[in-house]
């Protein structure tokens, strides 16, 4: 990344533990927020305040967060959640939402939401009733559709700050995902090199 690591801390090495813990490496993108370790506490807090108490699954949440860093050119974001959506699914499902392209192995409700992702991420004016009307139409109510919304959003800001500090995703990310996952992460910045 574009910053050095922060000085030693009881908060940083904290927020390193936690990386170390839930990946088994700590990630480049956990170092660039180590500089703010009360934030950082903070998006993962709100990220469980909006996911936990939503009907939208777990699924539909990898179809966002794929959706978005696709739109955004996010190469981490796309190679770490296009791991988890390919285990949800399969990576040919996860390729096709992370290339905009079309599969039956996406429920309409899925392909609904890949679509509002990308139109929130592109261009947030933009978006109309009708919109609205088809995330209804495939059967998601109200709640979902803001939820959905703020999710996009809330990914928006998360990426935002990775890319710009010049968070390269980690070779861990790329040996850990489906060669169809990788193959179609053809945009933002390159994963770092396994040896550097």
């Amino acid at each position: 990344m574009f910053l050095s690591p922060p000085p030693e801390s009881e908060a940083v090495a904290r927020v390193y533990r936690s990386s170390l813990d839930s990946q088994g490496f700590v990630m480049n993108l956990t170092r660039a927020w180590a500089w703010r370790p009360d934030i950082f506490d903070g998006f993962a807090a709100l990220r469980s305040q909006l996911t936990d108490n939503s009907s939208l699954s777990k699924r539909e949440l990898a179809v966002i967060v794929c959706a978005t860093a696709a739109g955004l050119g996010d190469s981490y974001c796309a190679l770490a959640w296009g791991k988890k959506l390919a285990e949800a699914s399969n990576p040919e499902s996860a390729a096709a939402v992370l290339q905009a392209s079309t599969t039956d192995e996406l429920s309409s409700r899925e392909r609904a939401l890949s679509d509002w992702a990308r139109k929130v991420v592109t261009n947030p004016n933009g978006t109309t009733t009708e919109d609205i009307a088809n995330l209804r139409a495939t059967g998601f109510a109200e709640q979902e559709i803001a939820e959905a919304t703020i999710f996009v959003a809330f990914r928006i800001a998360f990426s935002t700050v990775n890319d710009a500090l010049g968070a390269c995703p980690d070779w861990e990310l790329v040996d850990a995902a489906p060669r169809e996952v990788v193959t179609a992460v053809t945009f933002g910045r390159s994963p770092i090199a396994r040896d550097a």
